[in-house]
């Protein structure tokens, strides 16, 4: 198979806005979404991002194998009535697709997406300190292990943490300087 015909994973962000009063009720609900969303063919994962202390803004994060297991997903009954379920749970919904590096600076062919060199840069910025943290306060404990095993466990360790917390955390601190106009 070509590379090019290598169906490329899919993220689905969605933003919620709560209804405060019932905020215990929808984590709930959203517990109840992520194991229904987990059942389906394709997934691979998914995580929640709460909001600051006093914040209603919650982020989801769902990633499927590829476009065709994201609509079955999105067009499945199943889905619809966890939707209906939680209506009175939430103020405001909006969800996107994204996928590779446009989950954080936006479709490369697309006027406001930043250069190449600058992503780069953003990414080495999130990159570097945190694996040097990494390295700081791990190696010692992981160094009787082989190469390969110390790799692996950091690899493991590091990219949930950059994917999710800190490239989106940087690219969001450096936006002006991404998107300058």
């Amino acid at each position: 198979m070509s590379r090019s015909a290598v169906p490329a994973p899919v993220t689905m962000l969605v933003t919620r806005h709560i209804t405060p009063e019932r905020y215990s009720d929808f984590l709930s609900w959203m517990r109840q979404g992520e194991i229904l969303a987990a059942g389906f063919p394709g997934f691979l994962g998914s995580g929640v991002l709460q909001p600051p202390e006093g914040g209603d803004q919650y982020q989801i994060v769902l990633r499927f194998n590829d476009e065709a297991s994201l609509n079955r997903w999105e067009q499945s009954l199943p889905r619809r009535m966890w939707l209906e379920r939680g209506a009175a749970l939430v103020r405001a919904s909006h969800a996107r697709r994204v996928s590779g590096m446009d989950s954080w600076f936006g479709p490369q062919g697309n006027a406001g997406a930043p250069p190449r060199w600058k992503q780069a840069v953003s990414i080495w910025l999130a990159y570097f300190p945190v694996l040097l943290a990494f390295t700081l306060l791990v190696s010692e404990h992981l160094s009787a292990l082989p190469v390969f095993w110390r790799a692996l466990i950091t690899s493991v360790t590091m990219t949930p943490v950059m994917v999710f917390v800190c490239i989106p955390f940087v690219t969001r601190r450096l936006e002006r300087w991404l998107r300058p106009h």
